[in-house]
Order: structure tokens, then C-alpha cells, then sequence
């Protein structure tokens, strides 16, 4: 018996709790949120707010999420992938759109909703997992030139909503998108040519970049100004389309010692602090005291850098134990992948898992110094209601590949 949009929904949930789900996935979640909350709670444990309420607020509508996205029968996705892209572009404009989009440290990336706010890009992110897929699985790729065709209908689908989350500015976000579609690709069997060729192009950028930081940097000496003071002027100037602070951050990263350490690049610096000081053991939960006494800034401790609370207080085991969950969580999506009945399930598994990744590896590379600080929150622990339910939504996706991998 085939499952179908019309079915009746008391024999649907008859049908799908008769079905085997994955454990392996939620036991997963739960274990990080619970790290997530008890952190988050310490992190602030100096200060008035109580975030860790919030979160919980946040974890309880993912897992509603979740559930209802894990039962929900994953092919209808790929029936519906171009009025998700639709929505998402909408939103993406919308929040550009001035008195529209609310502006916060510079950045118009949120839409207001009373006492919440919403983040388009994480449903960019989603509408591009799905719209990819779905492209993926209506074309055969090989040869670069026999796939030319899909390809560029597949940059210009993904180009788009990159360029609107850029334009926020949003690069962060925008950067993780990039390496989940070429996995996707990868796993679509692509001449290795294309990847290449695209890595060619990726170290062309990387040198652009760099040159484009050093004539920066000269800009500032000559024009005897900090990075703090110089507020934008460089720029207007150069065709690059980086903002300055962007710039500040990778100056800060190659050369601490030189470029402002007491102001761009104190957030890394007192991160690695904290990261080195918990040792194997760590201090104890609630004892750590780079975000108790704010040397760890308060406004990034409980989210973008609350891997190195964990450190601290939790010290190498802690970290590793983390990881190694994270390291269970990825490796059972790439399990998922293999068991998914179908193309378009196995793209959606493989989507998923690459982003996440993404988002660990440049997270926690991060807060220990190998790459420069980025905006880019670890999932399910770090505090952020719409990046919560993003990560509830992707997972649920893949327990639902899981769930409807054979027919009924």
C-alpha cells in the first residue's frame, strides 16, 4: 500500500507509529539541548537576563516541529519544493526592504513579530536544501558538459537567495549553503571535474580576498586609523563587496598582535583563553569566569561562543564528549542517506548532514582560533530561537527519510 497525500490521517498515524523510527536521531538532540540550556544558563549566570527560559521555549516548539515534520511523508516536499523557494525569496526581499527589516549591530537580517523575531535566511537555507533536491532528482548529472544545462539552473536557483542573504549582510549564512549544495552534487555523481574546477575558482576568491585585506590594511596606515575608526571608509572604494568590519575580522585573525587585539579581536583572544584554561576537567559547571566576569562578552558568551564556556567549565572531555555526540548525530545522517527508499530522500539526508557540519566544524574552529570569527551559532545548543527551529525542521527531515523509507 502506497502512502498518498489524501490518505485519512488516523490511518496515516496508524500506519507511521507502526513504522520503526530512528532513535538514534532525538537521543542525539536532546543531549545537546540539555547542554545547550544547563550552558546557556551559566553563561549568564553574572547577569539579569534568563535566556535559558527562552531556549527552552524554543526547544519545546522544535520538538512540536519535529514531530509534525517527521511524520509528515518527506516526497511531498519535492511536490511542493517551488512554493517553499517562493516563500523564502519573499521573506528574503522583504526583510531588505527598509522599515520592513529590523536593523541590529549594523545588520538587517530579522523580521519583527511582537516580542519574537523571525530570520529569513535559516528558511533560505531549507528552501535551497529542498529546491537543490528536487533538482537533483528530475536530472541525471556526468560529464560537466552533459550537465551544463542542469547546472546552471541550479546556480541561478541557489545564486539568488545567496545574494539576498549577502546583501543583509548575512555572509555567514550565506557561506554554509555553498559547501551543503556541492555535497549534494558530490553525491549526485558528478564528473570530478566540475569540483576542480571549483576549487580553482574558490582559491582565485581566497586571493582576491587576501589582496583586498592587505591594501586594507595599508588604507589604515597611511591614513593613521584604527580599524575601530575607520567606519566604512575603505569600502566605498574598493569593488570588493566586503564590509569593513568583515575585513576587520579576517586582520584580526592573521594578525592579532598587530590589528586593535583590544577591540576586534577580543571576542577570539578570551575565547582561546577560556578554551585553554578548563584543561582536562574543567573549572566545574557555573564556575568557569571569562563569561562570569565579562571578559567573554555576555552578548556572545550563550550563543556564538558558548563552545567555549563548555571548554572551560568542562574542560577537553567535556569538549570531546560534545563533539563525539555531534560526530553520532552526523554519522546517522550519512546512515539515513544510504537507507532512503529513494534519490530525492538520499539528497534531502545528505543536505542536511553537510550543513550541519558545516556549521560545527566553523563553529567550533572558531572559538579555538583556526578560522576567523564568524556568526555562525553551533546547532542545538547555542541560544537562538529561529536557528532552533531550523535545526528541528532539518532533523525531522531526515527522520523522515528514515520513517518512509520503504512502503507500506
Amino acid at each position: 500500500m502506497k502512502l498518498n497525500p489524501g490518505l485519512d490521517l488516523r490511518q496515516f498515524f496508524k500506519l507511521t507509529t507502526r513504522e520503526r523510527s530512528d532513535w538514534i536521531n532525538p537521543f542525539c538532540m536532546a543531549v545537546l539541548a540539555l547542554f545547550g540550556v544547563f550552558f546557556i544558563y551559566s553563561a549568564q549566570l553574572a547577569s539579569s537576563q534568563h535566556q535559558w527560559l527562552m531556549q527552552i521555549a524554543w526547544l519545546t516548539l522544535g520538538s512540536i516541529l519535529y514531530l509534525a515534520t517527521s511524520l509528515l511523508d518527506y516526497r511531498l516536499w519535492l511536490k511542493y519544493a517551488h512554493w517553499v523557494y517562493l516563500a523564502a525569496i519573499a521573506l528574503l526581499i522583504a526583510v531588505l526592504i527598509p522599515g520592513v527589516g529590523s536593523v541590529k549591530m549594523g545588520a538587517q537580517r530579522w523580521l519583527d513579530f511582537g516580542p519574537a523575531s523571525f530570520q529569513p535566511s535559516e528558511l533560505g537555507k531549507f528552501a535551497v536544501l529542498v529546491t537543490t533536491a528536487s533538482i537533483l532528482t528530475g536530472n541525471r548529472l556526468g560529464t560537466v558538459r552533459d550537465s551544463l544545462q542542469v547546472l546552471v539552473k541550479l546556480a541561478l536557483a541557489v545564486g539568488f537567495p545567496m545574494l539576498l542573504i549577502v546583501a543583509e549582510p548575512d555572509l555567514g549564512s550565506a557561506l554554509v549553503i555553498a559547501p551543503m549544495v556541492f555535497a549534494m552534487l558530490y553525491v549526485s555523481n558528478l564528473s570530478l571535474r566540475f569540483f576542480a574546477g571549483a576549487l580553482g575558482v574558490f582559491a582565485l576568491l581566497i586571493g582576491i580576498v587576501a589582496l583586498d585585506v592587505w591594501r586594507y590594511a595599508n588604507f589604515l596606515e597611511e591614513n593613521n586609523l584604527s580599524p575601530t575608526q575607520d567606519r566604512g571608509a575603505y569600502e566605498q572604494h574598493s569593488w570588493v563587496p566586503l564590509r569593513d568590519y568583515q575585513r576587520n575580522r579576517v586582520l584580526a585573525f592573521a594578525l592579532p598582535d598587530k590589528i586593535d587585539p583590544m577591540g576586534i579581536g577580543w571576542n577570539q583572544r578570551q575565547s582561546l583563553i577560556s578554551v585553554g584554561s578548563g584543561g582536562l576537567f574543567g573549572k566545574g559547571w557555573t564556575e568557569g569566569t571569562q563569561a562570569k566576569l565579562g571578559y567573554l562578552p555576555r552578548s556572545v558568551a550563550h550563543n556564538d561562543f558558548i563552545f567555549s564556556v563548555i571548554a572551560e567549565e568542562k574542560g577537553f572531555l567535556g569538549s570531546i564528549a560534545v563533539i563525539g555526540v555531534f560526530g553520532v548525530l552526523l554519522w546517522n545522517g550519512i546512515r539515513i542517506a544510504g537507507l532512503a527508499r529513494d534519490r530525492f530522500g538520499m539528497l534531502l539526508a545528505i543536505g542536511v548532514t553537510a550543513l550541519m557540519s558545516v556549521h560545527i566544524f566553523v563553529n567550533i574552529a572558531m572559538t579555538i582560533g583556526l578560522v576567523p570569527v564568524k556568526g555562525i551559532p553551533l546547532p542545538f545548543i547555542s541560544y537562538g530561537g529561529t536557528f532552533v527551529l531550523s535545526c528541528c525542521l532539518l532533523q525531522g527531515l531526515v527522520q523522515s527519510v528514515y520513517r518512509f523509507r520503504r512502503d507500506f
